[in-house]
This record gives structure tokens, C-alpha cells and sequence, in this order.
């Protein structure tokens, strides 16, 4: 395994440490902490961006499993400035660290390959507790984030995301900004939660849960048709008249086409 500053970085944990200053110093611009922000950051690590984080902040949150990055942590800052929640991303509640009713955070991180695409979907629940996120990911994993209908790119998290999100690729990190270097580049995504209350009422889903099993169900098998693929859900003349083609696929509608389909099934319900 490999060592760095006398850490073994631990697969399990996809660690890749960046030690790039370029590339941090591009990151916390475009993450823009002001003093005031509550602040977020996922896995910290070594604290590449942790320091940095620090000279324009007072105070800031980090989400940390392993326990010797932990104790590195604790020896390095003192609790008024870093305050560590120990365990997994993927069972942290991000809505306790909201400080009063009208507060929003901004979340930043370098995310584990391994776990990038639930931990994103364990977020949208925070969605509107959030001001922004800016995450470090598998370059193919934002192409997939941030692709327009019609290419083989854009599938399920294209659209989960995209309902919840305005994206942004912002740029592209190689591999020998890390140490170890992962055998893929890395991209930066923005994700600012969208604000439904000025969306139009016919984008946002009526019954969010029915939204995501009309997606799911369509990309089950997305070579297939939609009137194959969403036959168990709805007809083709009720696919007709919402005006989508039967005999497209899932990869050919809009994030507004899939939020109609579900609507149509939540009125009729």
C-alpha cells in the first residue's frame, strides 16, 4: 500500500490524496468560503483542502471514517476551529449541522470513487438545507452528472440530479495531482440546489417517490422501448398524449418529460 506524510492509504476507503496546490487553490476559489458560511467537508484526508478552508473561515465541520486521519485531525486543530463527525458519509444526517431554521451549507469534498453515486443520492435529501456543493469525482461519474439527453452518458443519476440540481462541470483534475494517482482523470461538479418554489408547478413531481420509480423503471433496461420498458406504468396512447413518443428510450427524454410521465400517474391514482 501506499504511504503518504506517513499515512498508508487505504483502498477500502478509495483514498487518493491531493497534494496538487494548483489545483486546491482552483477548488477553494471556486468553492468561495466566507467567514459566517457554515461549511461542510467530506473526508478530508491529509486536510489538502482543510487548511486552505481554514484561512478563510473560522470554523468547519469535516466528515471522517478513518480513525488515523481522525487522530491526525485532532492533533492538528483544536475544536473551536474543526469539529469531526467521526463515521460514514453515507449514514451522517448533513441536516444536523444546520445552525437555525434558515440557515443553509455549502458542502465540499474529494468523494470515494466506490461510494460517489449513493453518497449523491443520500445528499438530494438535504437538498434544500444546502446553499452548494462542490465535489471532486470520477471525471466518467460527472460526464454522467452533467450529460444532456440523446447520449449514451445521460441515465438515471443524469436525471435524479439534474431534477434536484443546476450542474456545472468547472474542470478537469489528471491523475498526478494525487498521491497515489488513481488510474482515471477527476472533475470538479458544482451543484447549486434547485429552488422549486420559483420553478413552474408542472416541473416539480407531485409524488417524488413515484418520480424516482418511473425513472428506475426506464433505464432498467434502456436499450429497450418505452412502451416496453414503462408497459406495467402506462400505455402508449397515455405516453401519446403527454406528447412523448412510444418508441423512444429512456436516454431520449428530458428530465421535465419524466417528471410529466409520473404527474400523469400521480393524478390518476
Amino acid at each position: 500500500m501506499k504511504t503518504v506524510a506517513g499515512h498508508t492509504a487505504r483502498k477500502r476507503f478509495g483514498q487518493n490524496f491531493l497534494v496538487s496546490d494548483g489545483v486546491i487553490r482552483k477548488i477553494i476559489d471556486a468553492v468561495a468560503p466566507r467567514n459566517g458560511d457554515t461549511v461542510v467537508e467530506i473526508g478530508p484526508g491529509l486536510g489538502a483542502l482543510t487548511a486552505p478552508l481554514l484561512e478563510r473561515i473560522d470554523h468547519l465541520h469535516v466528515v471522517e471514517i478513518d480513525r488515523d486521519l481522525i487522530a491526525r485531525l485532532h492533533e492538528r486543530y483544536p475544536p473551536e476551529r474543526l469539529t469531526i463527525h467521526e463515521g460514514d458519509a453515507l449514514e451522517f444526517d448533513f441536516g444536523a449541522l444546520k445552525t437555525d431554521p434558515g440557515s443553509r451549507f455549502k458542502i465540499v469534498g474529494n468523494l470515494p470513487y466506490n461510494i460517489s453515486s449513493p453518497l449523491l443520492f443520500h445528499l438530494t435529501a438535504y437538498a434544500a438545507q444546502v446553499y452548494d456543493m462542490h465535489f471532486m469525482l470520477q471525471r466518467e461519474v460527472v460526464d454522467r452528472m452533467v450529460a444532456v439527453p440523446g447520449g449514451g452518458e445521460f441515465g438515471r443519476l443524469s436525471v435524479m440530479l439534474q431534477y434536484r440540481y443546476h450542474m456545472e462541470r468547472l474542470f478537469i483534475v489528471p491523475p498526478g495531482s494525487f498521491n497515489p494517482p488513481p488510474k482515471v482523470d477527476s472533475a470538479i461538479v458544482r451543484m447549486i440546489p434547485i429552488d422549486f418554489k420559483k420553478v413552474g408547478s408542472g416541473d416539480t413531481a407531485l409524488d417524488e417517490a413515484l418520480f424516482a420509480k418511473v425513472v428506475a423503471t426506464a433505464f432498467s433496461q434502456r436499450r429497450k422501448m418505452l412502451r416496453n420498458t414503462l408497459r406495467a406504468l402506462i400505455s402508449e396512447a397515455q405516453l401519446t398524449a403527454l406528447g412523448i413518443t412510444p418508441t423512444a428510450r429512456a436516454e431520449d427524454l428530458s428530465v421535465a418529460n419524466f417528471v410529466h410521465i409520473a404527474n400523469a400517474l400521480a393524478a390518476h391514482a
